[in-house]
């Protein structure tokens, strides 16, 4: 099977496997972060096939949407194999979506794949910006997270164990100051920072509109009305 017969493949594999996601990781998602990946792989020298493939399949086994990453691994390594990926072309996709989630920090320094590292930089892109801002209510939303509440302060995620990331209490605006703030400083590429750059000044203008609309009853006295 050739490279452009695996990728069709790969895009109807992960669009049923996503077609139903309502936390901001459907299939449109991950046709965003391709198209990233894809654009910034061209000022990099790099192995397309490896970026785009990893792009497709970036969120097949994150931990975030499938409770059961055991079956979701099996799954996957099933499907690589039914398609025929090489041995080494399947070690760096394992690579790439073990270490390239942001997973509170604690993946910093481990992902050593230049392909990946572009894949991630894609990923970000899409967490920022008014798609990131988006994406990141629809997320709250889903797991039913409250947008803001003003006494529960953001995190320190390098602090916190694993299972405290995703399982103590949270809302929407403080994942802006435990991530998405944080990642323009984290992009690996230029290409990936000059993008970063304008979308995280974008979040920075939504969050002090944001803080000025929320406070408004507490500045303004409501005029009663015959």
């Amino acid at each position: 099977m050739n490279k452009e017969e695996i990728i069709k493949k790969a895009e109807k594999y992960i669009e049923q496997l996503h077609q139903h996601d309502t936390t901001g990781h459907d299939f449109n998602h991950i046709l965003r972060v391709r198209h990233h990946a894809l654009d910034i792989a061209q000022f990099e020298e790099v192995d397309v096939f490896v970026v785009e493939l990893a792009s497709l399949l970036h969120d097949a086994v994150d931990k975030k949407l499938f409770k059961d990453t055991t079956t979701a691994w099996e799954q996957l390594n099933l499907w690589m194999n039914d398609v025929q990926i090489s041995s080494d072309i399947q070690e760096e996709i394992t690579h790439i979506l073990k270490f390239m989630s942001f997973n509170g920090g604690k993946n910093n320094g481990k992902l050593t794949s230049l392909a990946g590292k572009i894949v991630q930089d894609a990923d970000r892109i899409d967490a920022l910006g008014a798609i990131g801002i988006a994406r990141t209510f629809q997320y709250a939303g889903h797991f039913k997270e409250p947008m803001h509440i003003s006494t529960y302060k953001p995190r320190d995620l390098t602090t916190l164990e694993q299972h405290q990331y995703h399982d103590e209490p949270n809302t929407a605006i403080n994942h802006f100051y435990e991530k998405l703030l944080l990642l323009k400083d984290m992009m690996n590429t230029e290409r990936g920072k000059q993008i970063a750059q304008e979308r995280h000044a974008y979040m920075e203008n939504f969050l002090e509109q944001f803080y000025k609309e929320w406070d408004i009853t507490k500045k303004n006295k409501l005029i009663d009305v015959d």
